[in-house]
């Protein structure tokens, strides 16, 4: 007998019940860190962006910020921590595999420990390129298959399942039509929330489209 689909909005609405943020409330690092790529005023798309976090910093910083998410706990939390920190952003509530895309329509893409089965993944990966004018940034970050072993030993985060980790091969054919600017594999420490604490294994990535 085949698996029963995962209800994957109930997943994640379960993971954000909590008062607290799970991820907590800072950007991600390499976000943080490639922000400046990001022409003034841009017009950003954070798809998989939870609670908000990286889609509120990104509007603070003056862009124009969609953050589009499967879960409606966590796009409401999202929409509750825009009001707080005072900024505005679109706050789209989808399922990203069946989701109506725009092509050519952000400057940037910012795709945060967004983990997919590789069919799907390789659908949205394309998506997101499509989705970039040209000359646009797309900032990447996500566990790679190393990071299995750690996530056992510190509870650092990730899927329980390999198929659902990135590397290098996997990234490079799906990005094909971009350019990769910046790829990296290592072990970093995370301190963003309770989910992601301690050593792990990331792959990050920067891309542009080309003119």
């Amino acid at each position: 007998m085949s698996a029963e689909p995962v209800d994957w909005a109930a997943f994640w609405d379960q993971r954000y019940q909590h008062d607290d943020y799970a991820f907590g409330l800072a950007p991600n690092q390499h976000l943080r860190s490639q922000s400046w790529r990001l022409a003034a005023t841009s017009r950003v798309l954070v798809p998989a962006d939870g609670e908000g976090r990286n889609g509120t910093y990104l509007a603070a910083l003056g862009h124009q910020v969609t953050s589009v998410d499967i879960s409606p706990l966590g796009c409401a939390k999202a929409q509750a921590l825009a009001v707080e920190r005072g900024v505005d952003i679109e706050v789209i509530t989808a399922d990203l595999e069946t989701w109506d895309w725009p092509v050519a329509h952000y400057d940037a893409v910012a795709s945060i420990f967004f983990h997919l089965p590789p069919g799907p993944r390789h659908q949205i990966h394309r998506a997101m390129a499509a989705a970039l004018k040209p000359g646009g940034v797309l900032i990447l970050e996500a566990y790679h298959p190393d990071q299995l072993p750690l996530k056992a030993q510190f509870g650092s985060g990730g899927p329980g399942d390999i198929a659902l980790f990135y590397d290098e091969a996997a990234l490079v054919e799906d990005f094909d039509g971009l350019a990769m600017t910046e790829l990296m594999t290592g072990l970093v420490t995370l301190a963003e929330g309770p989910l992601h604490t301690g050593p792990a294994a990331v792959i990050r990535a920067v891309l542009h489209k080309p003119l």
